[in-house]
């Protein structure tokens, strides 16, 4: 498999930290695709102010999502000649030196989903740390697997033409569901999956756009439609465990 990766970024009223995201994956060699879920001001201006040569970005006009950005952003990777996707948040959550570690376990392994596996620091809300850990054991269930060890980290390198080829086939959550059932779909379609621990912090002036009410009952029914749709592929989930 050939390898050409570039960065997707997907944003929505994150622009503090946006300038040091962009340097850091032009550090790293990578071209950028930057896209606005419909920011306001502020955010909307800074956005767009980053167009340049090696930085693309598109706005939505309307609010479509995280992972409604992000499958736009595949799209416009691989019509551009991309074959890897590198994901990163816009909130400057993620460890950037760790950019350069997460392309190389990509191009040693082109054909697999190479993902940050986060540790945090104190400055992780109670909250959202055990909630990780509630997703993490329904993940665990869905794919009968310890090989996924945090599907919510959204650092990560997706290889374009399997996932492109799940996205025409299968209706991906478009909000903040998106990084865990890709992932999970793709591990189900045979896609290798391989963890890199990256170091995560949450800003004190950082933004967020969960939404407690809708975000979580979305939540609610993807690990539902997961559980569901584990049970006729279980067969296929054992025997792969067994042959390794």
């Amino acid at each position: 498999m050939s390898f050409r990766p570039c960065c997707i970024i997907p944003s929505r009223n994150h622009h503090l930290a946006i300038r040091q995201v962009i340097e850091g994956a032009r550090a790293a060699g990578l071209h950028v695709f930057l896209l606005d879920d419909a920011s306001e001001d502020p955010a909307h201006a800074v956005l767009a102010a980053q167009a340049a040569s090696d930085v693309q970005v598109t706005r939505l006009e309307q609010r479509h999502g995280k992972g409604a950005a992000v499958m736009l952003g595949f799209h416009q990777a691989a019509s551009a000649g991309f074959t890897h996707a590198v994901q990163v948040d816009a909130d400057g959550q993620h460890d950037l030196s760790r950019l350069r570690d997460l392309v190389s376990l990509a191009r040693e392994g082109p054909e697999a989903l190479i993902s940050g596996a986060a540790r945090y620091d104190a400055s992780v809300p109670k909250a959202r740390r055990w909630g990780r850990y509630l997703t993490h054991f329904w993940v665990w269930v869905e794919t009968l697997s310890f090989a996924i060890s945090d599907s919510m980290c959204g650092f990560r390198v997706y290889p374009l033409e399997p996932t492109l080829r799940l996205i025409h086939r299968e209706r991906i959550g478009s909000f903040m569901e998106f990084d865990t059932e890709i992932m999970v779909r793709l591990f189900w379609q045979g896609t290798p999956v391989r963890m890199l621990p990256v170091d995560v912090v949450y800003p004190a002036d950082n933004t967020s756009n969960f939404d407690m009410l809708r975000d979580n009952w979305r939540i609610t029914k993807m690990h539902t439609r997961l559980t569901l749709g584990m049970l006729p592929r279980a067969p296929v989930l054992l025997w792969r465990r067994l042959r390794r």
